[in-house]
């Protein structure tokens, strides 16, 4: 039996070895692979960037499971000073086994630092469950233009 609580969702590949007790023993070893699903998985589908004055890109957004979600996606743009700008919003019911549906976003900025925050919220009513999962980028610089 394997039990647990999985971390992160892959493939993992590993390898059982059953032994007798028989003198000298016999064993024999199987490889195995593990497939977890992630209920929730949320991805760059195309890693923020800055384009001109514009910051965009887009989010790969999948639902592994057998509930529909009430799904909230939000992206922002944080500046240095703590202002946020909306790149992206939108809220819609993602149905159940969904997998990489993508969503862009994309604004024009003024010049600075910006740090780009990606929200997903996922509500299963039935249930009374949230599932919750963020992107963060390093700073993306945005120049003025001349």
């Amino acid at each position: 039996m394997l039990s647990g609580t999985p971390r992160e969702s892959g493939e993992f590949h590993f390898v059982v070895t059953a032994a007798d007790t028989t003198i000298p023993p016999r064993e024999r070893n199987q490889e195995l692979v593990l497939q977890v699903l992630g209920s929730l998985v949320v991805e760059w589908g195309r890693h923020a960037s800055v384009v001109g004055q514009r910051i965009e890109g887009s989010v790969k957004i999948s639902n592994q499971t057998e509930d529909d979600f009430d799904l909230t996606f939000v992206v922002v743009a944080v500046n240095d000073n703590g202002r946020a700008t909306a790149l992206g919003y939108q809220r819609f019911d993602l149905k159940k086994d969904t997998i990489g549906m993508e969503i862009p976003f994309g604004e024009t900025l003024p010049a600075g630092a910006y740090e780009v925050n990606v929200d997903v919220v996922a509500e299963v009513a039935s249930t009374n469950t949230i599932r919750r999962r963020r992107l963060v980028t390093d700073k993306l610089t945005v120049q003025t233009q001349p």
